[in-house]
């Protein structure tokens, strides 16, 4: 994925940004992403829908290939569930599905929210808190 955008202060902010902060980014725009698709399936815009949803699957694929297997315990099974949401990202796509779609949101929000707690958590012990 392209960093660059023509956005000064959002560049600014994801070159300055620590890998966790980036991380919590990028799934932040994959939760957005799938909201957007959501609404435009539900408005019947499927060009709309097909664009957010190749841009979370992007973001999916992303976060797989940076993922070090090796690295911690829960990383295979991480793996497995990134693979899971990038199937249902195709599935909403392909079959045009709401549903499937919904399920893909819900998916990210948590994948998110845990990331977010993880990154705070990391922000806290490196401040020695």
């Amino acid at each position: 994925m392209n960093p660059r955008t023509s956005n000064p202060y959002l560049q600014a902010s994801v070159e300055t940004a620590t890998p966790a902060q980036r991380l919590v980014m990028l799934l932040d725009r994959l939760v957005l992403d799938c909201r957007r698709a959501l609404q435009a399936q539900e408005a019947s815009d499927d060009s709309q829908a097909h664009g957010h949803l190749l841009h979370a699957q992007d973001i999916v694929s992303e976060l797989r290939s940076t993922l070090r297997i090796g690295a911690w315990d829960a990383a295979t099974a991480l793996d497995s569930l990134y693979g899971h949401l990038l199937v249902q990202l195709v599935e909403a796509n392909v079959r045009r599905d709401p549903a499937v779609t919904t399920h893909c949101l819900d998916l990210s929000e948590q994948l998110a929210e845990v990331w977010r707690e993880a990154a705070a958590a990391t922000t806290l012990a490196g401040a020695g808190a």
